[in-house]
């Protein structure tokens, strides 16, 4: 019998043994995949396992096949496809996105439109055949444009297209929300500091061992080269619009990918780069293209009244900032300048 118990005894303890070696399984470093047509890395100082990052990638993986227009499958291209004809019954997540999307719009008076997809469309910029379309092309598509004429009906879920041939399209806020989501997961496992980065959509959670964390802003004109401003923040997102980021040459002209929606042409104005810091990087997102759009002095009267922070700099070097970023930053460049604010 004393055997017997011998042998149970040592079956619990190995089982004990076992169960503590696997959960103490080793951090693991940053984790790189490629989701929304960008390369997304996570770094979990803490906490890092397989099983969370596996998480968080398939988080991101949904996202992706719900918010994506290149998916056509996705709730996205479905109600794309769907336009002008009936609503699409979509799950909640789209509906939130959607009305922060068109309450920026509404804020903006366009600068920032979700219904941009047909212009997108037409110019390809980042796609495999971009191309300068014509005035005439330009002038088909525009009035396809129009945050007015999208219609969510929160009773039943469902979101209607009041024109055939319109067509949504998210990228400039889904990576912000994408973000806030991994944030949320990673909260949710204890994680106590991390590095989110979505394609330059950052988010720096927590602090680096009680430190703020130091975010490099790139050169507009040198973006593989040494930043030029040095960022200290801790729990916000930092999200970074700039002319670098997407383009292609045609006769020897650049084109970006940040569109007008109410010209139809890629944005020319003084603002080379506009960076958003905010604790909801879905806010940061559509701030940066929202203030790039308008322009130095009515994007910083955006970034202040949605309490947000901004950088923003300008062709002749100039850097303007909200003014409680500026104790945080740093110009390492002597070739840009830190301005006193632009707002009156």
């Amino acid at each position: 019998m004393k055997s017997v118990i011998r042998f149970f005894s040592s079956c619990i303890l190995g089982i004990a043994l076992l169960a503590s070696l696997t959960s103490c399984e080793k951090p693991l470093g940053p984790q790189t995949r490629l989701y929304m047509g960008t390369v997304c890395s996570l770094s979990l100082f803490d906490k890092g396992t397989s099983g969370l990052y596996e998480n968080m990638f398939t988080r991101l993986q949904e996202i992706e096949q719900t918010f994506s227009v290149n998916i056509p499958t996705s709730y996205i291209s479905l109600i794309n496809a769907n336009a002008g004809k009936k609503p699409v019954s979509v799950p909640q997540e789209v509906i939130l996105v959607l009305q922060e999307a068109l309450r920026i719009a509404k804020k903006t008076d366009g600068a920032f439109d979700p219904t941009i997809g047909p212009l997108v469309a037409l110019w390809g910029i980042g796609s495999d055949h971009p191309k300068v379309p014509s005035q005439e092309e330009i002038s088909r598509v525009l009035p396809l444009i129009d945050y007015s004429k999208v219609i969510i009906d929160t009773q039943y879920n469902t979101v209607f297209l009041e024109k055939e041939g319109m067509a949504l399209d998210l990228g400039g806020i889904v990576k912000g929300y994408a973000a806030d989501q991994l944030t949320l997961i990673a909260q949710e496992h204890g994680v106590k500091q991390a590095i989110i980065d979505l394609g330059g959509n950052i988010y720096a959670y927590g602090t680096k061992n009680g430190s703020p964390w130091n975010i490099g802003i790139k050169n507009p004109r040198d973006p593989a080269g040494a930043p030029i401003i040095k960022l200290q923040t801790e729990n916000k997102s930092i999200v970074t619009s700039g002319a670098y980021e997407r383009f292609f040459e045609q006769d020897g002209v650049r084109y970006h990918h940040i569109l007008n929606p109410k010209t139809g042409y890629p944005q020319e104005n003084e603002v080379i780069s506009s960076t958003i810091i905010s604790e909801s990087s879905m806010l940061a997102d559509a701030l940066s293209t929202s203030s790039y759009i308008l322009g130095c002095i009515q994007g910083l009267t955006l970034i202040e009244s949605e309490k947000a922070e901004g950088i923003m700099i300008r062709e002749d070097n100039q850097v303007f900032a909200t003014p409680a970023v500026v104790p945080t930053l740093t110009i390492l460049n002597p070739e840009f300048s830190l301005q006193q604010n632009i707002l009156p």
